[in-house]
């Protein structure tokens, strides 16, 4: 990829490209910011040194591309990758490591990339070209059939025979059931012979969270979050203030910086 194209594609969306590094090494920061310079010279480039450091940037910052290590200091990046699809849905994430075998969890995790260290300019242009050319041809996917983003903002539960659409910010939590799930919204329930899993990627982007292996609950409907046994968190609903929601403690804190806290 030229640089030619790379302004092309900025002059249409307006903006130079967004890039963030997440690598809790400064000369392994300092050595891809030179790289990618030298390929993208007009391009913005943010770092991050640490698992949380790259949730708050990407938070307050709209990010088009991240390099993400995988051996942050802090948490593991595999880790990070549902949160980070969460606040930024359209963002493309490269996985950076020295280990090969990370690749296959790279796949699974559904990352755009996965580039080695130490890796050649030739390797990260390609990177580049496989990303950007990506976002490009969605962006006008988006802008051609603009329907479709309407969609999914509802959700289609089969229940009884027939099929009905719940507006997703009505949905208060999933919970697994029997060999299904019920799905909670506001003043009614559902039950529906999907995984919890299947509502999980359906809803990927949507602020709603996997709190625990059994609860996937919708961020902007939580009413209460409080210390409970074995030190860990419960998380009270809204409409749904009788029953008491476990957060799991690998996920503990997750959800404290998806909700602010």
């Amino acid at each position: 990829m030229c640089d030619n194209e790379i302004h092309e594609r900025n002059g249409e969306k307006g903006m130079a490209i967004r890039i963030a590094i997440a690598d809790d090494e400064r000369p392994a920061r300092s050595e891809m910011i030179h790289q990618l310079q030298e390929l993208i010279a007009d391009a913005e480039i943010l770092e991050a040194d640490s698992g949380a450091t790259v949730l708050d940037l990407v938070t307050e910052q709209d990010v088009d591309l991240l390099f993400l290590d995988i051996n942050l200091g802090d948490i593991q990046g595999t880790h990070l990758v549902k949160a980070l699809k969460r606040i930024r849905p359209n963002m493309k994430i490269v996985f950076v490591t020295a280990y090969s075998e990370y690749a296959v969890e790279a796949f699974e995790l559904e990352v755009n990339d996965y580039i080695m260290k130490p890796f050649s300019p030739k390797r990260l242009k390609r990177v580049l070209d496989k990303c950007l050319r990506k976002e490009q041809k969605e962006q006008q996917v988006s802008e051609e059939f603009p329907i479709e983003e309407a969609e999914l903002r509802r959700l289609a539960i089969s229940c009884e025979g027939k099929t009905v659409f719940e507006d997703i910010r009505d949905i208060v939590f999933i919970e697994t059931c029997n060999r299904g799930c019920t799905i909670h919204v506001k003043e009614k329930e559902y039950y529906e012979g999907k995984t919890i899993g299947e509502y999980e990627k359906k809803l990927e982007g949507k602020r709603f969270f996997r709190c625990q292996k059994s609860y996937l609950i919708n961020l902007d409907q939580v009413k209460e979050v409080f210390p409970w046994k074995n030190s860990a968190f419960g998380i009270r609903m809204n409409g749904y203030e009788s029953e008491i929601l476990p957060v799991a403690r690998d996920k503990m804190k997750m959800i404290r910086h998806l909700l602010g806290l």
